[in-house]
């Protein structure tokens, strides 16, 4: 991934997006049930979303790109007592993993992406999922004003990515809390249904 020496570097200290706890989205998402079986959270930064889902009787794996982030998730993970599988990994070499999981969240992953590497995420997503399993994302929204930040999203571009192989259920405006100044971020809550 193009990003790479970004998020190392960004790892070096403390991250705007590393708020300390799980997305509220995502606590909202686990305690409505929608967050079944186990998960996969990919780009899972220094674990706190993997933790939280941990703490809730999931089997989880946390995959990251950047060691640094692992390392810290790793570290929390003993810190709080919590079983949780974290390994320093490629989101678009999923299918190497080898396992299924009925659930994979992304929170801020989606967004780091390059064109070309989309539609490859979403296969190597589609080999992570058993049928029927459900993708939960998060991501930048376009709704969010210029001059800050990840690249934007928009609806069409979501649903562009997984037209095949995938019901895409609903992309519906949410936040991303964060350590920026503006506090919570304009985001897009898609979920999204593995065919």
């Amino acid at each position: 991934m193009s990003s790479k020496p970004f998020f190392e570097t960004a790892y070096e200290g403390s991250p705007p997006w590393d708020i300390g706890r799980p997305q509220p989205a995502i606590v909202r998402l686990e305690e409505a049930g929608e967050i079944p079986g186990s998960v996969l959270d990919v780009g899972c930064g220094t674990g706190e979303n993997a933790l939280f889902l941990a703490s809730r009787g999931h089997e989880v794996l946390g995959v990251d790109l950047v060691p640094a982030a692992i390392e810290r998730a790793r570290g929390k993970a003993r810190e709080r007592g919590l079983e949780v599988e974290l390994r320093v990994w490629d989101a678009l070499r999923l299918a190497e993993r080898g396992r299924r999981f009925d659930c994979a969240i992304d929170v801020g992953l989606f967004h780091t992406l390059e064109d070309d590497e989309r539609p490859v995420f979403a296969e190597s997503l589609r080999a992570a999922l058993e049928p029927g399993g459900r993708y939960v994302m998060l991501c930048w929204s376009d709704r969010n004003p210029w001059g800050f930040g990840p690249r934007r999203v928009t609806r069409r571009e979501i649903r562009q990515t997984f037209a095949s192989g995938w019901a895409v259920e609903s992309i519906e405006p949410d936040v991303l809390a964060s350590k920026l100044e503006q506090g919570e971020i304009h985001a897009w809550l898609a979920r999204i249904r593995r065919a």
